[in-house]
């Protein structure tokens, strides 16, 4: 047992677990759009997301505690390393105008984490109300646009709303996590539930899931899509208006960002039915 604890923790503080989640969305877009599946990109998105993330969540304090770092974290860079790697490895395979295209994208998480604005005391993150967006663009890049102009067909109206879609469902699955760091975030950050309150929050979540279900009904008749998203749809609500301030330790990190990863399982069964 206590060999898991310590796996399941790894999991999760090295990113896996988003590095999963991000992944089922790129293979639901890819039922959405009909395109074929881009190994080579998907598995690319997959190990850039762990790489991403860890330098987002740890460059601060790999700075700070250069030389009193915890084994913990040093296993997590180690692996970070790796997954760089193979990040490098999958997107040497991919075509200079896909790697291009997802420039803009790899930008903004790189000035997500690195100070460059104030004398080069502020980063992205820390700029009112824009650490939701940035977030929520660059996974709706990485997840939805990328994968559809690396199949080599041309943009559409359909493609630009479930980029759109998916922009807004992220935007309510960081909502959580907003409202767990409350009690951890600066007022001067801004977020969402520091702003407007806990209780206003939940109801500008709600408000964004509808309309991104409008949204599915305007893309897409296909009835296996819609029953799903339907789930999927309700299963947010629940952990949304569940959330609060004092929440269990992994009821974001680990149960809401779950929900992509059976958004896409459940698409799987009905498609299996």
């Amino acid at each position: 047992m206590k060999l898991f604890k310590i796996l399941f923790r790894f999991y999760i503080n090295a990113s896996i677990h988003v590095g999963i989640a991000v992944y089922a969305f790129v293979r639901i877009a890819e039922q959405y759009l009909e395109i074929a599946t881009n190994s080579a990109l998907n598995y690319a998105i997959f190990f850039g997301t762990i790489t991403g993330y860890n330098f987002v969540k740890y460059a601060g304090v790999a700075k700070l505690h250069h030389r009193s770092l915890t084994n913990n974290l040093k296993m997590i860079q180690i692996f970070s390393l790796f997954c760089f790697i193979a990040m490098c490895y999958f997107a040497f395979q991919l075509p200079l105008e896909i790697l291009i295209f997802s420039t803009p994208f790899v930008g903004l998480t790189f000035l997500y984490a690195v100070p460059f604005l104030s004398g080069f005391h502020k980063n992205l993150r820390q700029i009112s109300y824009l650490k939701v967006m940035v977030v929520a663009f660059v996974w709706s890049g990485f997840t939805v646009l990328i994968p559809y102009v690396a199949s080599g067909k041309e943009m559409v109206l359909p493609v630009l709303l479930l980029g759109l879609q998916r922009f807004l469902i992220v935007v309510v699955l960081i909502l959580p996590f907003d409202i767990r760091d409350v009690k951890y975030d600066a007022i001067s950050l801004q977020t969402i539930p520091t702003k407007i309150g806990v209780e206003k929050t939940k109801r500008v979540g709600l408000g964004l899931m509808v309309f991104a279900l409008l949204i599915e009904y305007a893309i897409n008749a296909n009835a296996v899509f819609k029953n799903t998203f339907m789930i999927f749809f309700f299963i947010v609500l629940v952990f949304l208006m569940r959330s609060k301030i004092e929440q269990s330790k992994y009821y974001s990190s680990f149960w809401v960002e779950s929900l992509p990863l059976i958004w896409w399982l459940l698409i799987l069964g009905f498609h299996n039915l």
